[in-house]
C-alpha cells in the first residue's frame, strides 16, 4: 500500500502497523508475554461474568454493572490484542483501511462505555453510604438498566462521532503508524487534511465522556469521604471505605491513562509515550479489573470459594 495522490483524497487502501518492536527475538517474547496476559484477562472477565449472572448473592447493582464493566472489559482487549498477535505470528502487519477504521471505532466505543460504567458505579457506592436506606429506590433495576444502556449508547455514538470524522480525512503521509493498533493520535499525524476540527472535536466530545465521568466519580468520593469521616469508629470507616477501595483503584489506573494519552496537544504528543500508555490501557487494565475486584472483595470470594468448593477444588482461607 504505497500511497498514491490522487486529487484531493489518497488512496492509502492500508495501513503498516509497526507494533511494540520489530526485532525477531523481541517480538516472539512479546508474542508471548500479550497472549499470556490476554488469555488471563479474557477468562478473568468471564469468569466475573458467570458468577455475577449464575450466583445470586450476586444479583445486586454494584455486581450487575461489575458485569458490564467485565464485558466492555473483554470487547476493549478483544479490539487491540488479536490483531496485534496475529501480526506478530504472520509477520505482515499491514491492516486494511477498513480494518484501522473499524479497529478505532470498537476500541474507542469500548473506552468511552468504560469510562461512563466507571462513573456510574462511583454514583452507585454514593448512595450505598450515604442513602442506604433509600438505596433500593434510587438503585432499582429499572434505574441500574437504564444507566448501563445510557452508558452504552453514549460510548457507541461518541466513537460513531470520531470514527465517521476520520473517516473523511485524507492521507498521504506515508501509512506507518508506530503504534499497535489505529489510534486517533497517530492517524492524524499521517493526515494531510487539516485535522484541526478532528482534533477540538476529540478534545470536546471525547474529553465530555471522560470529564463527566470523572468528575462524577470524583463528586461522589467527596460525599462518600464526608460520610466516612463522620463514622465514629476506626473499624466502621474502614468497613465502609473498603467496599469502595477496589473500584478507586480502577478508577486511578484508567482515568490516569486516559488523561495522560488523549487530552494533550498534538505537539507534545509522543509516539513512544503513547504507546506505553495504552497498553497499561488496553492490555494490563482489563486484566487487572477482574483481579482487583476478586480480591478486594469479600461477596466475590465466597462465590468463587463456593464454586470451587463444588467443584473439589480448594481455595486457600486466607486468599
Amino acid at each position: 500500500g504505497s500511497p498514491e495522490q490522487g486529487g484531493n483524497n489518497t488512496s492509502v487502501t492500508e495501513f503498516i502497523l509497526l507494533g511494540l518492536s520489530s526485532k525477531p527475538a523481541e517480538e516472539l517474547v512479546l508474542f508471548g508475554v500479550f497472549t499470556a496476559i490476554y488469555l488471563v484477562a479474557l477468562m478473568g472477565n468471564v469468569l466475573i461474568l458467570l458468577l455475577v449472572s449464575l450466583d445470586s448473592r450476586l444479583h445486586t447493582p454494584m455486581y450487575f454493572f461489575l458485569g458490564n464493566l467485565s464485558m466492555v472489559d473483554i470487547g476493549y482487549t478483544s479490539s487491540t490484542v488479536p490483531k496485534m498477535l496475529a501480526n506478530y505470528l504472520s509477520g505482515d502487519k499491514s491492516i486494511s483501511w477498513a480494518g484501522c477504521l473499524s479497529q478505532m471505532f470498537f476500541f474507542i466505543s469500548f473506552g468511552g462505555i468504560e469510562c461512563l460504567i466507571l462513573g456510574v458505579m462511583a454514583y452507585d457506592r454514593y448512595v450505598a453510604i450515604c442513602h442506604p436506606l433509600r438505596y433500593g429506590m434510587f438503585m432499582s433495576q429499572r434505574v441500574c438498566t437504564l444507566l448501563a444502556a445510557a452508558a452504552w449508547a453514549m460510548g457507541l455514538t461518541n466513537s460513531a462521532v470520531h470514527s465517521s470524522l476520520m473517516s473523511i480525512l485524507s492521507f498521504c503521509r506515508g501509512n506507518v503508524l508506530h503504534h499497535f493498533f489505529c489510534d486517533i493520535p497517530p492517524l492524524f499525524q499521517l493526515s494531510c487534511s487539516d485535522t484541526r476540527a478532528n482534533q477540538a472535536v476529540t478534545i470536546v466530545v471525547g474529553g465530555a465522556i471522560v470529564f463527566s465521568s470523572l468528575l462524577g466519580t470524583l463528586v461522589s468520593y467527596v460525599h462518600i469521604a464526608m460520610a466516612v469521616l463522620r463514622i465514629r469508629t476506626r473499624e466502621g470507616r474502614l468497613k465502609t471505605f473498603s467496599t469502595c477501595t477496589s473500584h478507586l483503584t480502577v478508577v486511578s489506573l484508567y482515568f490516569g491513562t486516559i488523561l495522560f494519552t488523549y487530552l494533550r496537544p498534538n505537539s507534545t504528543y509522543s509516539q513512544e509515550q503513547d504507546r506505553a500508555a495504552t497498553v497499561l490501557n488496553t492490555v494490563v487494565t482489563p486484566l487487572l479489573n477482574p483481579v482487583i475486584y476478586s480480591f478486594r472483595n469479600k461477596a466475590v470470594k465466597e462465590v468463587l470459594r463456593d464454586g470451587m468448593g463444588r467443584m473439589g477444588m480448594a481455595l486457600p482461607k486466607s486468599a
